[in-house]
């Protein structure tokens, strides 16, 4: 079932085109990681995803509704990158004055309020005031706010700013427990290895166009770097190399080498070894997640 559908999707702002016939399906339950560099279109996006923009061309359709239509947005939870809460609130009154807006009854405020500010480890802090929070601080009590209403759908734009190691891994554990409840997560984060650890499928977006669209295995299949360690190389065994795949870099000793899959990797040492270099280590990886966005970004540039 597909919770966001976008179909040739575009925002022009006079001559500039941030959005290009952008096409994206979003599906319930899942982790859908958001990826662009800056002015890539993300922000856009978003914004006409929740009715806060209006597309100069293309359809939205969010939760089976056009954006920001009421049915839909009681579902949706929304915690943007910049946020400006007011000071003087406590953190308990802040929730309450959005819980509110949501047309919460006092009882479900009195319950919710308390369970969410201890499920973002701000269960002691309800009666501090907001001026006295650290930017890691408002950016879990931001989290608390966009799960107020227990919404089926939650963007998250830059979740993890301003957080430090453990704060991210709070995060992370949020976000997989919203996914074993069947909320679906529409995330934007410039964290990488974040976005590599939690999300499902992931887009990655540059000039308002999509550049790819699919699961990280997908993303990855068909590239393994190998490192190898190696005395005795020689230009003839170096180049005898290129077989397997393109060599990447040399320095001395060291090889980095990209093939298609690890079934390579003992044809490789038996050639070194055979042709008289000792080898010492070989170790073959999957790039990450920011070298495969770099390298889409770079060739599309």
């Amino acid at each position: 079932m597909s919770i966001i559908e976008t179909i040739d999707l575009r925002k022009e702002y006079g001559e500039t085109v941030a959005v290009d016939s952008l096409n994206l399906t979003v599906y319930a339950g899942e982790v859908f990681g958001f990826l662009g560099a800056n002015g890539a279109g993300k922000t856009t996006t978003i914004k006409m995803l929740l009715g806060l923009a209006h597309p100069t061309a293309g359809q939205t359709r969010i939760l089976g509704h056009a954006p920001g239509a009421p049915a839909a947005m009681a579902k949706v939870g929304f915690l943007p990158e910049h946020f400006r809460f007011s000071p003087w609130l406590t953190a308990s009154s802040f929730l309450d004055v959005h819980a509110r807006l949501y047309g919460m009854p006092a009882d479900l405020r009195r319950r919710r309020i308390p369970e969410l500010l201890e499920r973002v480890r701000l269960g002691d802090r309800g009666n501090t005031r907001l001026s006295e929070f650290s930017k890691g601080m408002l950016q879990r009590v931001g989290l608390a706010q966009a799960l107020l209403n227990s919404p089926s759908l939650v963007f998250l734009d830059e979740p993890t700013s301003g957080l430090d190691p453990l704060g991210r891994r709070d995060v992370r554990k949020l976000i997989q427990g919203l996914r074993e409840a069947g909320v679906t997560i529409f995330l934007n984060s410039h964290l990488l290895s974040e976005v590599e650890a939690v999300c499902d499928r992931i887009a990655i977006i540059e000039r308002g166009r999509v550049l790819y669209v699919g699961t990280l295995d997908e993303l990855t299949q068909g590239s393994v770097t190998v490192e190898i360690r190696a005395s005795g190389l020689t230009s003839y065994l170096l180049a005898g190399l290129e077989q397997w795949g393109a060599v990447t870099q040399t320095d001395g000793m060291q090889i980095q080498m990209s093939v298609e899959n690890e079934d390579a990797l003992p044809a490789i040492a038996d050639w070194l070894v055979q042709g008289g270099a000792r080898l010492y280590t070989m170790a073959s990886r999957r790039p990450s997640l920011e070298d495969l966005f770099v390298r889409i970004v770079e060739e599309e540039k």
